[in-house]
């Protein structure tokens, strides 16, 4: 069961994934033609200081993810209501903060940018893009967290998937009849209002959760031990764009933003292969089946490091010259930074690097042990940031996350083989000189054959493949004599899959 669910996630989130990379890349583009470069600069930067009210939820999903495994693991459906009812209660008192949040930032925010919009047009849009927030707070977060700990992340992927779509139909039409910014805004916000209560209601009458009448005060253990967590994963998101507000324009914004919009696509399509992961590795951590959760930890790191490392050295190559295409006849900013599309590309592969070991640490329910590392984390990124932004701008803000990046991906590794699974550090730092000389030999390939710019999407397209077929040709062999066992396990879980299917 936790095989076919592991599968199901990872399909319905790849999926999800590929719609939204899509989606992702159709509306910005719409916006910086109908609005400009500024208007796409502050629709990214409000949606990074409306991300910073997430730090009120101190690492609480984690938390209570972690406690929900062992009583899903034993069916205790009690003891599941009263953690999803004190979850509930904790979520409602954030989203009656964010209210107030954002009255605040009413305040604040406008004087804060520089840009041609008027002081009403931002405030309006501030409004209106936290509605969608403001929601998933008041009725969608708790039912999320317990599908994910129930191991089925993918109803949540599936209800995204036709939001996005919804969504990204209406910015078109809405872009195209000529309609301003805020309606733009306003139609998106009615879709995603709607995901979280169809969830809700779902969850009712799938699974017979029914939280009326059933008492509040059950008391979640390391809920504070999860904020250093939480906190470390917020300014990762969101501390570059809020350091190039402050202290660069919203240009410079847009121009980070249309990167990550490349970076957002394939951390999310890195991420379908662990949604999931962390209940599957959850529920074996609850039942104490230590060796079985080394075997398949072994197995899971093969299968994600090879995937991950495939995509993120295909991106360094190919970032800047899909940007360069992208944003043709688009002159009110410069968006060809090959160095920053490297340095921001190599910042989030060390995060792919990492996600397999934060998983499993975080699923074991190991927050107070592994706090002090998120606090270095936030710490470094900011302080860095901060530091080299003046003289070097937007490359500033990348090396920042580099840095404080590296240092919690160590931290993960040496956690996670050192407690959880108790083997042999070597087992998982041997993967790092591995991926670097794999990036390298791909980099040194393609530099040599590749033209450095491509005219149109479809040289562009041609010449992903040939930078794909190379990183398969590179990175498989490696990986496989590396890593021989691990190869014959994953080769045995896919025939099994396969048996499966077949019966």
């Amino acid at each position: 069961m936790r095989s076919k669910n592991a599968i199901n996630n990872i399909i319905s989130s790849l999926l999800l994934q590929g719609i939204t990379i899509v989606c992702g890349f159709i509306t910005p583009v719409l916006i910086i033609q109908a609005y400009g470069s500024e208007a796409n600069g502050l629709l990214a930067s409000i949606t990074q200081f409306l991300g910073y009210i997430t730090l009120l939820e101190s690492g609480f999903g984690p938390v209570v993810k972690s406690v929900l495994y062992k009583h899903i693991a034993e069916k205790n459906k009690d003891m599941i209501q009263r953690i999803l009812k004190a979850s509930e209660k904790f979520f409602r008192r954030i989203a009656l903060i964010f209210v107030l949040y954002i009255i605040v930032l009413c305040f604040i925010y406008p004087m804060i940018v520089s840009t041609q919009f008027d002081v009403w047009f931002t405030i309006s849009l501030l409004v209106i893009m936290a509605f969608s927030t403001l929601a998933e707070y008041f009725f969608g977060m708790t039912y999320t967290l317990y599908l994910q700990a129930k191991q089925k992340t993918y109803v949540t992927s599936i209800l995204q998937t036709i939001t996005t779509i919804l969504v990204t139909a209406s910015v078109v039409i809405m872009i195209k009849m000529g309609c301003n910014l805020q309606i733009v805004k306003l139609i998106s916000a009615v879709f995603f209002i709607l995901k979280p209560l169809v969830q809700s209601y779902y969850v009712h009458k799938k699974y017979g959760i029914n939280l009326n009448g059933v008492p509040s005060d059950y008391k979640i253990k390391q809920k504070w031990d999860g904020l250093a967590q939480h906190i470390a994963a917020v300014i990762h998101s969101n501390t570059d764009v809020v350091v190039l507000t402050l202290f660069s324009t919203l240009a410079e914004v847009s121009v980070y933003a249309v990167y990550m919009l490349v970076i957002n696509g394939l951390k999310r399509i890195v991420q379908s292969f662990n949604n999931g992961i962390d209940a599957s590795f959850g529920d074996m951590i609850a039942k104490n089946e230590h060796e079985k959760l080394n075997k398949k930890f072994s197995t899971y790191e093969l299968f994600f490091h090879t995937i991950s490392t495939i995509i993120f050295i295909c991106a360094i190559v190919l970032i800047t010259p899909f940007v360069s295409i992208y944003t043709s006849g688009i002159n009110d900013a410069d968006y060809v930074r090959p160095v920053f599309g490297v340095l921001i590309v190599i910042s989030e592969f060390i995060w792919s690097v990492r996600l397999p070991y934060s998983s499993t640490t975080l699923a074991a329910g190991h927050f107070k042990q592994t706090r002090k590392g998120a606090w270095i984390e936030a710490i470094t990124n900011i302080v860095i940031s901060v530091i080299l932004v003046f003289n070097f701008g937007i490359i500033g803000v990348a090396i920042g996350t580099i840095v404080a990046m590296s240092i919690r991906t160590i931290e993960f590794m040496y956690h996670n083989s050192r407690y959880i699974l108790r083997r042999s550090l070597l087992k998982s730092f041997t993967w790092l000189p591995i991926i670097a000389f794999e990036t390298v030999v791909v980099c040194l390939i393609c530099n040599f054959i590749l033209p450095i710019s491509y005219g149109n999407y479809f040289d562009w397209a041609i010449n992903a493949l040939i930078v794909l077929a190379i990183s398969l040709v590179v990175v498989l062999p490696i990986n496989a004599i590396s890593h021989k066992e691990e190869l014959k396990d994953l080769l045995f879980v896919g025939k099994n899959l396969k048996r499966k299917e077949e019966k």
